[in-house]
C-alpha cells in the first residue's frame, strides 16, 4: 500500500471516528418503512371512522353526552384516539427494534450523547405541537390537526437532522411542503396525512437502506 493511499484510509477512518461522535448514525431504513407502514394500516382501519362510515365513539352513550357538553375527554370515548395511540405504539416500537439491531451490528451504542442530543431536539417541537393540538381539537378546528402534525412532525426532523444523517433533513423536507399544501386543501388532511407519515417514511427507509445498509 503507498503511503498516499494509506493517509487517505487514515483521514476515512477519522472521518467516520468523529461522524459516529457527533451524529447518531444507526438510524435504519427499515425503521423508516416499518413506521410508514403502520401509519398507512392505521389510516386504512380509521378510515370509516374519519368518514362517517362507522360510530366514531367507543361507547356511544358517554361520548355523546361529552361531546354535548364540549368536555374535552370525550377524545378517549373515541376510536380514532385509540387508533392513533395504537399506531403511534406500533410505529415506534418497531423503529427501535430496527435501530437497535443496526446498531448492534455497528457495535455503537444505542443510547449515550448524541441519541440524547437527538431525542431532545425531536421532542422541543413535538411536545409544543401537542400542546397545540390540544387547543385545536378544544376549538373544534380539525381541519387544522393533519397539516399542524405534519407541520411540527416536519420541524422536529429538520431540527434534529443536526445529530443524525443528513436524509432525514430531505425527511422533514418533505413534510413542511405536505402541510403548506394541505392548508390550501384542507378537506383532503386525512390522505395527507397519509401520505406524510405512511408514504414518506416509506420511501424514506428504502433510500436509507438501500445506500447504507444493503449487502
Amino acid at each position: 500500500m503507498s503511503g498516499q493511499q494509506q493517509s487517505l484510509d487514515d483521514l476515512q477512518h477519522i472521518k467516520r471516528m468523529m461522524e459516529r461522535s457527533s451524529r447518531f448514525i444507526s438510524l435504519s431504513g427499515l425503521s423508516g418503512i416499518a413506521a410508514g407502514t403502520c401509519a398507512l394500516i392505521g389510516a386504512i382501519v380509521a378510515y370509516p371512522y374519519v368518514y362517517g362510515h362507522k360510530d366514531i365513539f367507543v361507547d356511544a352513550a358517554a361520548g355523546n353526552e361529552l361531546a354535548r357538553t364540549g368536555h374535552f375527554s370525550v377524545i378517549l370515548y373515541t376510536w380514532l384516539f385509540w387508533i392513533a395511540a395504537f399506531t403511534f405504539a406500533a410505529a415506534v416500537i418497531s423503529a427501535f427494534i430496527f435501530t437497535y439491531i443496526r446498531s448492534k451490528k455497528q457495535h455503537i451504542p444505542l443510547w449515550g450523547t448524541t441519541a440524547r442530543r437527538l431525542m431532545i431536539n425531536v421532542a422541543i417541537p413535538l411536545i409544543v405541537g401537542g400542546l397545540f393540538l390540544i387547543k385545536l381539537i378544544q376549538a373544534n378546528d380539525i381541519g387544522l390537526i393533519a397539516p399542524a402534525c405534519l407541520i411540527f412532525y416536519g420541524l422536529a426532523l429538520v431540527n434534529a437532522s443536526k445529530y443524525s444523517l443528513n436524509e432525514l433533513r430531505y425527511l422533514g423536507y418533505g413534510q413542511l411542503i405536505l402541510a403548506v399544501i394541505n392548508l390550501k386543501f384542507m378537506v383532503y388532511g386525512f390522505y395527507f396525512w397519509a401520505i406524510g407519515f405512511g408514504v414518506l417514511h416509506i420511501v424514506y427507509g428504502a433510500v436509507m437502506w438501500t445506500r447504507y445498509e444493503k449487502e
